[in-house]
């Protein structure tokens, strides 16, 4: 069985109700992204983060999975799909994917600020001040900010390096280290672009444009690579 690699950026979740930051000039549900986003921010003002991040989780939990996360998981059928999402959200694994890496973190977990390794399950629930890990640490958004490391990007990248087909699902592209990991792929395997706006693609590279939201996008690629609707 063939392996698709799938990178999901949150054009996919948009389509879900949760609202992005990727067009909004910095604002993020009306937050300075950086100050909701960022390790300075946090040093800066953590009721707010914590705040910011409790507000997303409710949003989450009222969410439901698309007509694009579900297409993606009717393609299992077919190939041996891998996803890798640029989103916090869980909307994916809701769905029923079951290969998925999160290379910017999960919304639904916490992690120790004292101590990394320690990751806590805690799904809606909210964070607030004085929740602390078991060695007495306050506990954070598990959530990779601006100016952080991305432990996952190794992973990431060899599991693009192995993909028989890249399909590249609302995200610009702009944002690194994950916009860097096309580069990964063999040069001639077929590489999909499914995004409505105009995404700028490298330039050595031929590229199959699908300029349609993930819902209708994600069952046009199905049609494409399956020859079924």
């Amino acid at each position: 069985m063939k392996k698709l690699v799938v990178l999901t950026g949150s054009g996919i979740s948009a389509e879900s109700g949760l609202k992005t930051f990727r067009d909004s000039g910095g604002l993020w549900e009306n937050y300075d992204v950086m100050q909701v986003a960022s390790y300075d921010g946090w040093l800066m003002d953590r009721e707010l983060v914590l705040k910011f991040y409790n507000e997303r989780r409710a949003q989450l939990k009222e969410a439901k999975p698309n007509a694009g996360h579900m297409g993606l998981v009717e393609l299992e059928e077919y190939y041996d799909v891998y996803i890798i999402t640029q989103n916090i959200d869980n909307l994916h694994e809701r769905a029923g994917s079951r290969n998925v890496l999160h290379l910017h973190g999960e919304l639904t977990k916490a992690r120790s600020t004292g101590d990394e390794s320690l990751v806590y399950d805690i799904g809606y629930n909210s964070i607030t001040i004085g929740d602390n890990c078991e060695k007495g640490y306050q506990l954070r958004p598990h959530i990779v900010w601006f100016g952080e490391p991305v432990p996952a990007i190794e992973e990431a990248a060899r599991i693009v390096s192995t993909a028989d087909i890249l399909a590249v699902i609302g995200t610009s592209l702009v944002v690194y280290p994950a916009a860097g990991l096309i580069d990964f792929t063999q040069n001639d395997i077929p590489l999909y672009l499914i995004d409505p706006k105009e995404i700028k693609a490298p330039s050595y590279r031929k590229v199959d444009f699908i300029k349609e939201k993930a819902s209708v996008g994600v069952r046009i690629l199905k049609e494409k690579l399956t020859g079924s609707k």
